[in-house]
């Protein structure tokens, strides 16, 4: 993969080229150093609706039939997505097109109108999404295990916002928030793909220089506060209990993120995996089982989710706390660890097939200002750690005063504290 290239805009916008002369497809995105952990508890859920404002007219495009059928009519993918940590916002299109959807992806971002009609309507579309999402506990479960993590603050609050609050929200708190976050030195545009070339900087720069300026608004730091296991038990009358179970780990600037990287890996990121063989094959508890190291600004975390027959619940949570302190306490051996170095780096590899994945992948990188690296130097880095630094990292981790677990499922006054030790 080619190596990237980085410019800084006079306004400060960061701009990335991924020249891949060989892709069919180019894909722009925006993306912006705003999302929930940015939030008030009184506006808490608005980054997610102000990404979905973006889509509902510009003075250039009046309505979202206009923004919609122009990508359409230019064969484009597009959409947006919200995290803790940041907003982005991309098309993706055959090579020619490339200029045409930078000219409406950046108008989207620049110029929304948040008119009062599409605001009215678009508070109904996002509480059908929550409730959607309340429907679907394989993905509530997660929102439900950062609450109990981090409780009440915005590392502990869902990305999507509770309904009174999306019921409330005004105009005016969506141009006061983009005010405060929407600006330029906060601000990064990736282009990846066959036109990733100076011309498309040019064009760039061209369509983001009248970005107002200002000073950002910060983002409140994460409070660590935990002496003992913790749980949050939520009932619902579903046919299968979901489970996240895990520890708070470190933030993604640690130098033991890929050591934390490897650990997940070898105890869930796989059919090989530790614990797929004892949740799934050996106790023949669970469809999907599976861990992951999700490290983040400020905070991190080392978990493991699944999906679990109700009666083996508690074999479950057992036996994965097992699993993870024996990753902790056992020393890898050569074969294992070498396994799981290469299905990390083959997934790597493998999610960056496509201009889309490829644009995700850096930009998230400049998101976070770690420094812009290619998969082949995150897989030199990979396989350059070793089975005392998976040791190492993970017992530093996995204590009781780190311990939490969420679950969803028909568990009206069921306690899993007596179990949920290591």
């Amino acid at each position: 993969m080619t190596k990237p290239q980085r410019f800084k805009l006079k306004n400060g916008l960061r701009v990335i080229l991924v020249p891949e002369s060989q892709n069919l497809t180019t894909t722009v995105m925006v993306s912006v150093e705003a999302g929930s952990e940015y939030e008030t508890k009184e506006i808490n859920g608005l980054s997610h609706f102000l990404e979905h404002m973006c889509f509902k007219g510009t003075h250039k495009r009046p309505t979202a039939m206009d923004i919609a059928s122009e990508l359409d009519g230019l064969g484009a993918q597009y959409n947006a997505f919200t995290s803790q940590e940041s907003t982005s916002y991309y098309a993706k299109a055959k090579n020619e097109n490339a200029g045409e959807i930078l000219d409406v992806v950046a108008d989207m971002y620049r110029d929304p109108m948040f008119e009062h009609q599409e605001i009215e309507k678009e508070r109904g579309v996002i509480i059908q999404e929550l409730n959607m999402y309340e429907d679907t506990p394989m993905r509530r479960v997660a929102e439900l295990f950062m609450n109990v993590v981090y409780g009440d603050q915005p590392a502990g609050w869902d990305i999507g916002g509770k309904k009174e609050i999306i019921r409330k929200l005004s105009r005016d708190d969506f141009i006061d928030y983009r005010s405060k976050h929407y600006l330029p030195q906060a601000t990064v545009v990736t282009i990846a793909g066959g036109r990733a070339k100076k011309e498309m900087l040019k064009k760039a720069e061209d369509y983001f220089k009248g970005l107002p300026g200002g000073k950002k608004g910060a983002k409140p730091k994460t409070k660590e506060s935990q002496r003992k296991p913790a749980e949050l038990v939520s009932f619902k009358d579903v046919d299968q209990s979901h489970l996240v179970l895990g520890f708070r780990a470190f933030d993604v600037y640690d130098k033991r993120k890929y050591a934390l990287r490897v650990a997940a890996d070898i105890l869930g990121g796989g059919m090989s995996s530790r614990l797929f063989q004892k949740v799934r094959e050996e106790l023949g508890a669970a469809y999907y089982v599976r861990a992951d190291a999700d490290l983040s600004i400020d905070h991190g975390l080392f978990e493991m989710a699944a999906g679990v027959e109700h009666e083996k619940i508690d074999l479950v949570v057992k036996a994965a706390l097992k699993e993870f302190s024996r990753a902790g306490n056992e020393k890898i051996g050569a074969q294992e660890l070498a396994r799981a170095k290469e299905h990390l780096i083959g997934n790597l590899f493998m999610s960056l097939e496509g201009s889309d994945e490829i644009g995700s992948f850096y930009a998230a990188q400049e998101i976070f200002r770690l420094g812009l690296s290619t998969p082949q130097e995150v897989a030199k880095k990979i396989n350059a750690v070793t089975a005392d630094e998976i040791r190492s990292a993970v017992r530093q981790i996995v204590r009781n005063d780190r311990l939490n677990l969420a679950v969803i499922g028909p568990f009206k006054k069921r306690s899993f504290l007596d179990i949920l030790r290591v």
